[in-house]
């Protein structure tokens, strides 16, 4: 073919091309039961309308809002917490908009030093926090404040890796509450506060190591606190703990239907050891520990939506949460029943199913606080354009209401990172902050997920500490005052500004 034959060619391929990006009906044309499409102009300028959202100058801003600025009185910083409180999107909302609502938990973290206990977290959430992603972030935030160390409680048998520590284990059969068809259910419903366990039946070990991974925080590599949580165990049933070189007792029991916690308070950090069993148990959670403060645990529940609660015996839950110290239950859920809901009346259903769990909780918890973390963004392609799941935005609404309603505090995770087609974003971010299936975190996003949760958490634990120097009275008048009265208040004007803690130090 001569060559001006083949570029009026590809000019008449181009030519019939630009015509389709042009004219190309957008609902495409229906044929023999397929649709096919083409990409218009509209949908190009769209896209490239798209490219411009700077996932950068978001999260930027996400921190930014966290900061106080040219704050040089108590009375700049009074101004910030009270705008904090009432406007800042990134915040946890609270119930009632009460300030006060973590004070009692502040309390008791910074007490925990001093009455020489460990004061635990549980949080809970779907896939989007296995392998500890989220958790250690805010574990690491919280033990540096606090004090604590380790890499906290796990379960029995992990069936996925996580980069906090390295577990093996032998002899023991798992049971889940909730899984796939790979996984075992027990005859009963004594699943423990991990939702699941691991049978000891004669014997069997569980070993632990140190974790290298590279994503893992330096405090979760401090271990001198070994625990086991066990409970239906037989006449004489044994735990003996080895730790690199170290000699310790061995536990003994007596026959025992209840749950028991037995310890061992080690004099240096191990980066090893092994627990052994002889008898029968059942075998809820093993806790590496550090010295007194705070523990954060993380049970992750691949492709659950946070209904599982009311399938776990109620007096192991009770008993088990009172042995541990729990204080703060973290709920993160949401995204896993997004695919199932097509209107209102879904989610509506599913609210009522979250409060019924939300209560048992509560029940079988009455000490503990509540935090309630909403989905992330979703995507998903509509006629080759990815963007939001359609009904997550009032999902993440409903969410926040039933939240603040049962008196559970609420974090708005899916306006943090953008908010609607802000998944899409994530994915294209260099480094990727979310991976391809336009669902999970990178390690890198779960780790900006992660600082941005713990800065909205302290910025609470800062505003409390601020109030220890205010009497209580003003700093209600304060912030329930117009702002167009600011400008009428003397008092604090000239009294140096509080220094919010920095890493944990005053």
């Amino acid at each position: 073919m001569k060559p001006i034959k083949t570029l009026i060619f590809i000019l008449s391929v181009m030519a019939v091309l630009g015509l389709g990006w042009l004219f190309f009906p957008a609902e495409g044309i229906a044929l023999d039961g397929l649709t096919l499409r083409f990409p218009s102009y509209a949908e190009t300028e769209s896209a490239e309308k798209e490219e411009d959202v700077d996932v950068d100058a978001v999260m930027d801003n996400v921190k930014r809002s966290f900061e106080m600025t040219c704050s040089e009185t108590m009375y700049d910083s009074l101004v910030f917490f009270r705008d904090y409180l009432k406007e800042n999107p990134n915040r946890i909302y609270l119930p009632d908009d009460d300030y006060t609502f973590f004070d009692s938990l502040f309390a008791q973290f910074e007490q925990a030093k001093t009455e020489g206990k460990i004061y635990r977290v549980m949080h809970y959430g779907d896939s989007q926090i296995e392998m500890d992603r989220i958790s250690s972030v805010l574990r690491q935030k919280l033990q540096e404040f606090f004090g604590g160390s380790g890499p906290n409680m796990i379960p029995a048998i992990q069936p996925v890796a996580t980069i906090s520590v390295s577990q093996r284990a032998s002899g023991l059969k798992r049971y889940t509450v909730y899984g796939d068809s790979t996984t075992h259910r027990a005859s009963h419903n004594r699943y423990g506060v991990m939702s699941q366990f691991g049978q000891v039946a004669g014997g069997g070990s569980i070993s632990f190591t140190q974790t290298s991974h590279s994503q893992a925080f330096e405090k979760a590599k401090e271990i001198s606190t070994v625990s086991v949580l066990l409970g239906r165990n037989s006449q004489g049933f044994t735990a003996s703990l080895k730790c690199d070189t170290l000699v310790t007792e061995p536990k003994v029991l007596d026959a025992n239907d209840s749950v028991s916690l037995i310890t061992w308070k080690l004099p240096v950090n191990v980066k090893r050891g092994t627990l052994s069993f002889k008898g029968d148990a059942e075998i809820y959670a093993v806790l590496l520990d550090g010295e007194a403060g705070v523990a954060l645990d993380n049970v992750a529940l691949r492709g659950c939506s946070g209904t599982i609660f009311t399938r776990i015996n109620e007096e192991v839950l009770r008993q088990s949460f009172n042995l541990l110290d729990t204080r703060l239950i973290i709920l993160q859920f949401g995204g896993n029943r997004m695919p199932g809901i097509s209107g209102s009346g879904n989610i509506a259903s599913y609210m009522k199913e979250l409060e019924k769990q939300i209560n048992y909780l509560k029940q079988v918890a009455p000490q503990c606080t509540f935090l309630f973390i909403g989905p992330a963004d979703m995507g998903k392609s509509y006629n080759g354009k990815m963007g939001t799941w359609k009904g997550l935005p009032e999902l993440n609404d409903s969410l926040r209401a039933m939240s603040l309603r049962n008196n559970v505090a609420y974090w708005d995770m899916f306006h943090v990172m953008g908010g609607e087609s802000s998944m899409a974003q994530w994915v294209k971010h260099n480094p990727p902050l979310a991976g391809p299936d336009y669902v999970h975190f990178t390690f890198r996003g779960a780790q900006e997920i992660g600082s941005d949760l713990a800065k909205s958490f302290t910025t609470y634990y800062d505003f409390y500490k601020l109030r220890q120097h205010v009497p209580n009275q003003e700093v209600l008048d304060f912030v329930n005052r117009d702002k167009s009265m600011d400008s009428i208040t003397l008092r604090y004007r000239n009294v140096p500004h509080y220094e919010p803690w920095k890493g944990g130090k005053p």
